[in-house]
């Protein structure tokens, strides 16, 4: 029996290839770039010509899906995830990475049918790294399996996450000081490439062994969860109980006893939820 779901996803990835393309062509040029809700936030033309690439693709095969897309969410559009098929899109994650042409640069897609994600695809277009994941079917770099490093000990670890400017004070003052307390554990060290998406994926391949982050939204993560949940790894809420796509945090990580000693040495600060359009 034909699959849909599989069919969608062998389209998605020939859509996400030529939006690669694109991406690597920009770099080759002068970057126009431009200002969203504050200095660091940060969105140019090729986000947009790449994201109305990827839909318009789409929507010429699946006319009926639903779509949640960062620069369409950005001018207007709703961040409500239904029961309906959907698909949710980071065109360019890393923006500020493409900008200062720095190789962490991702295109994320993520597919949900009744709020479940089914499959998710990050491709790391720099690099030429094409991640892949199906429920239930493994994930996959370039069509090579991936698992997890399995790391137990946070002592031995690699933890990534990101240090972005927050314009509130005490905001910025926790960030700062849950960095301080993961360092202190101690642990091999703190990494911050630039794309939550591309951090998702290398805790999935065993590079990093756990990824945590308050403030991003479902369009960063959606993708990375198909992939670090098929490579064998923990997902779960930054405050240790279950994921929720729309929360706009979460903690990835090897194994559940390093997700878990991340929740509790962490402090969180709110962020919203996607659902309710917060920014």
């Amino acid at each position: 029996m034909t699959d849909p779901w599989q069919e969608c996803m062998d389209h998605c990835i020939e859509v996400t290839k030529k939006a690669g393309k694109m991406i690597r062509e920009a770099l080759q040029k002068d970057i126009s770039v431009m200002q969203k809700s504050s200095p660091t936030d940060l969105v140019t033309e090729t986000d947009q010509k790449v994201e109305q690439l990827i839909i318009s693709s789409i929507k010429e095969k699946y006319p009926t899906h639903s779509f949640i897309g960062e620069e369409s969410v950005a001018a207007g559009a709703p961040s409500i995830l239904t029961d309906h098929p959907t698909w949710i899109i980071d065109p360019i994650d890393g923006t500020t990475n493409f900008v200062h042409r720095f190789s962490f640069v991702s295109v994320s897609i993520g597919f949900t049918v009744k709020k479940e994600i089914e499959f998710g695809i990050v491709y790391s277009c720099i690099e030429d790294k094409m991640y892949t994941a199906r429920k239930g079917k493994g994930a996959f770099c370039n069509g090579a399996p991936i698992k997890v490093s399995k790391q137990e000990d946070i002592s031995q670890s690699l933890v990534l996450t990101e240090m972005g400017y927050k314009k509130d004070p005490v905001t910025f003052q926790t960030m700062l000081a849950n960095i301080r307390a993961i360092l202190t554990i101690p642990v091999h060290g703190i990494r911050s490439p630039g794309s939550a998406a591309i951090n998702m994926c290398l805790v999935a391949c065993g590079s990093a062994d756990a990824y945590y982050h308050m403030g991003i939204h479902c369009w960063d993560m959606a993708g990375g969860v198909a992939v670090i949940t098929e490579a064998g790894g923990v997902i779960m809420d930054i405050m240790g109980g279950p994921f929720d796509l729309m929360s706009r945090r979460l903690i990835v990580a090897s194994s559940r006893a390093i997700a878990e000693r991340i929740a509790k040495e962490i402090t969180v600060f709110d962020v919203g939820r996607d659902d309710t359009n917060s920014r």
